[in-house]
């Protein structure tokens, strides 16, 4: 078995600036990175994704690099890890099956939250696993497996904060993640009920947590999971609370070309068969409830109700199917 490792090409990523920086400066989302899509998809896959990964004799895998603890780099600079790139390689080792080639090369990709949609659109990476969210807008640019992950968006924040949950943002600073739904809803909440919050925008979330760390911002606001990661690796995890209710419950999953079903049937059955034979609770184990690198800290994360049903009804709708407490 063959590992590459790359970079987003330059030219990939001076497209995916470029495009984003056509929306309002304080808007910047990975839907605006777009372009034409039907032109980009056209190109990159005329006759499949299967077909471009036979003909090539490689895979290319999107990966993160601080979506602790579902895919990110620790100790290994040229291998990602986690919970979702656990996922990503079994969907791999069906699409070796299918195409009955063992030794299919992999080769990773790295993504952040601005280029993830227009890297896949193109034809640069083929699918990624990761922590993006399965929304309404994005269904018109690609495409979503069914779920793998059930969030909600919370607060992380120092515990004498005096921040309980959102509406002790007002006149407050608070940082996000640039290209994320928690950005598109917290500037809107903003707006909508005139909380002169002071909003920064992270380019990834250890940014974004590094910003609240060194006191540039009071509290962070992302999926609550990864929030978790992120506490965890801090220097003193104790110091942190994740607060207020959630403003919103999302589905994560795997994200492919659109109006490719053949490949997306691989994607699913890979997904269908661990949640079936029982191998997710292993692998959320592992993840959720063990030591994880680099600092060997457990998130004690218990699996949600939310993401058992998902589990056991498998589906790639943009919406929850419930709203369980969390």
């Amino acid at each position: 078995m063959t590992y590459l490792f790359s970079k987003p090409l330059t030219l990939v990523a001076f497209m995916a600036l470029a495009l984003t920086g056509c929306n309002n400066s304080s808007q910047t989302t990975d839907e605006s990175a777009a372009g034409d899509a039907t032109t980009t998809e056209a190109a990159a896959n005329p006759n499949g994704t299967l077909q471009k990964i036979k003909d090539s004799g490689t895979i290319v895998v999107g990966h993160r690099d601080s979506s602790i603890p579902f895919s990110y780099i620790a100790d290994d600079p040229n291998q990602p890890i986690g919970y979702a790139h656990d996922l990503e390689m079994k969907v791999v080792e069906a699409v070796k099956q299918k195409l009955n080639m063992p030794d299919l090369k992999i080769r990773y990709n790295l993504i952040t939250s601005q280029t993830r949609i227009p890297l896949v659109q193109n034809g640069t990476v083929d699918f990624e696993c990761g922590s993006t969210t399965n929304n309404e807008e994005r269904q018109k640019q690609v495409a979503f497996s069914n779920g793998f992950f059930e969030i909600g968006t919370r607060l992380l924040t120092k515990k004498d904060s005096g921040i309980n949950g959102f509406a002790d943002l007002k006149d407050k600073t608070l940082v996000t993640t640039s290209g994320t739904t928690s950005e598109r809803y917290i500037r809107q909440y903003n707006d909508d009920n005139k909380m002169n919050t002071n909003i920064i925008s992270a380019k990834d979330h250890g940014e974004g947590f590094l910003m609240l760390e060194n006191g540039r911002a009071d509290a962070f606001m992302m999926d609550d999971v990864l929030l978790a990661g992120e506490k965890a690796k801090a220097k003193n995890p104790d110091e942190w609370v994740i607060v207020g209710e959630p403003q919103s419950f999302e589905i994560y999953g795997c994200m492919m070309r659109k109006d490719d079903p053949e490949f997306k049937a691989v994607v699913d059955e890979a997904l269908a068969n661990v949640y079936s034979s029982g191998e997710i609770n292993s692998i959320y184990d592992k993840w959720f409830l063990n030591p994880i690198p680099p600092k060997n800290v457990n998130l004690n994360f218990e699996m949600s109700d939310n993401l058992k049903a998902l589990i056991a009804n498998p589906h790639d709708s943009a919406q929850p199917k419930a709203a369980t407490a969390q």
